[in-house]
């Protein structure tokens, strides 16, 4: 018989630990936060503990037993994300009531919305036992995605915010489809990419000591750009352009191996910058705010209040509840950042940009251990979906870049995000157990056995 085959660590007495150090994170967060506004501790903070506390550790146990195998870091980091974004919103809250006492509360639409993003996290796992069945049905997520899209523009259900038409209502219920459509579009980039990374890969003319892709193979990345494209033309969507297309070129480049296609990618992604400025009065707009927002302050009053916060925060912030990120407008959805590095300054603000480095970090370390070609482009497509998030997100409200209207993954207040970003981490579990789990060992038989014994660690 052969040698026992080396089998890793499950690791889950390890997440769990940290898992209720996250929770403890949150908990002591809305203590400091009653303690600094209403110097004393509301029966609410011990239900907001207990529920908290319920779900997290039901993720745990879910995973526990459904991915045994699983990335250990991945669900305390998001854990971590949710408890501060859930607590930051019910400082806002706080501030929001002291003014207009009939004021709803944020904080528990949103601790809600985590209670059903859990359950669908739990549910993902549940149905979605392994990742490789899902690239049956990739062109069945690619026709889903485009009627996610397409969603928004119905006459009916489609409705415009802001000048951005990204929601559909249908009755008391809202619902930003795109939140959904970077998941089906990000399975199906994966599905078409592994039976079409052969032909995609082949070089065309060397120019500059680059391998340029041939004229002919550009087909997929002029469609994805040309669908970016109408996002933007048609849903008034600057981030989700951006969002689509470079996870398209992510996933072809991690697909084919061939820088040639980062430098079309981005050729094209200028070519449509230009034209959405040149065509378009929101996009002026967004990038003469970002060239300089005090030419005109009362269009730009936003901004302007973000970066002044931040700068009232300093290096170590004033504090929970000390701060003022009301003058912020939407300080707990677009601006939920800028709200953080004024209570908690450049420190807490860059402990909570770290652990989303750390959160990409593992999605790659998933992917770059994957032994099959689909989970790979699978793991590395919902990875960048969330990294590009999270840049162009903190690069606008920090004015680095223009503002697109993106939501911050696990902070910001919005159900669909937190729920379909609960789904994105449930699927890089999955993929993480398949990958981390023991092969099956074949034994040894001797020459009289007909039968190969299998055994599965």
């Amino acid at each position: 018989m052969s040698s026992p085959a080396w089998a890793p660590r499950k690791r889950r007495n390890t997440e769990l630990a940290m898992l209720i150090v996250a929770i403890a994170l949150a908990v002591g967060a809305r203590i400091s936060v009653e303690l600094a506004v209403n110097e004393t501790v509301p029966a609410s903070v011990y239900t907001f503990a207990v529920l908290f506390s319920a779900v997290a550790l039901a993720a745990h146990f879910a995973v526990r037993f459904l991915l045994p195998y699983a990335d250990p870091i991945l669900l305390p980091l998001v854990v971590t994300l949710n408890g501060i974004g859930i607590t930051m919103i019910h400082r806002i809250d706080l501030a929001r009531q002291a003014k207009n006492a009939t004021a709803g509360s944020l904080a528990t639409s949103q601790m809600t919305w985590t209670v059903v993003g859990i359950t669908g996290f739990i549910i993902v796992m549940v149905v979605v036992r392994d990742h490789r069945i899902l690239q049956k049905y990739t062109y069945t997520f690619g026709f889903i995605a485009i009627a996610l899209l397409l969603m928004p523009l119905l006459p009916v259900v489609g409705q415009e915010i802001r000048g951005a038409r990204l929601w559909i209502h249908i009755g008391p219920f809202s619902f930003q489809p795109g939140e959904a459509a970077k998941i089906s579009l990000a399975i199906f980039f994966a599905g078409y990419l592994v039976v079409k990374r052969d032909a995609l890969a082949l070089a065309g003319k060397r120019f500059a000591g680059i391998d340029w892709p041939r004229g002919r193979d550009l087909g997929p990345i002029v469609m994805a750009w040309l669908l970016s494209l109408g996002i933007l033309v048609f849903q008034r969507d600057l981030g989700s352009s951006l969002l689509f297309f470079g996870l398209f070129v992510v996933v072809l480049y991690v697909a084919t191996e061939r820088p040639g296609w980062i430098f079309v990618g981005t050729g094209l992604f200028v070519v449509g910058a230009w034209f959405g400025y040149l065509n378009f009065s929101h996009v002026q707009r967004r990038v003469s705010a970002w060239l300089d927002p005090w030419a005109n302050p009362d269009q730009n009053f936003q901004i302007i209040n973000a970066l002044y916060g931040m700068a009232h925060g300093g290096v170590l912030g004033r504090g929970w509840g000390e701060g003022r990120p009301t003058l912020t407008p939407f300080s707990f959805s677009d601006f939920i950042l800028t709200s953080i590095g004024e209570e908690l300054g450049l420190t807490g603000l860059m402990a909570v940009i770290m652990i989303y480095v750390l959160i990409v970090e593992r999605g790659i370390r998933i992917a770059l251990t994957c032994r099959d070609a689909f989970g790979k482009l699978l793991a590395i497509g919902l990875t960048a979906s969330m990294a590009f998030q999270v840049f162009v997100v903190t690069g606008g409200v920090t004015h680095l870049i223009p503002l697109t209207g993106l939501t911050t993954p696990f902070l910001a207040h919005g159900g669909s995000s937190i729920v379909m970003n609960w789904a994105i981490i449930a699927l890089l579990l999955i993929i993480s157990h398949q990958t981390r789990r023991p092969a099956p060992e074949v034994l040894d038989f001797s020459a009289d056995e007909e039968t190969q014994v299998v055994k599965l660690k």
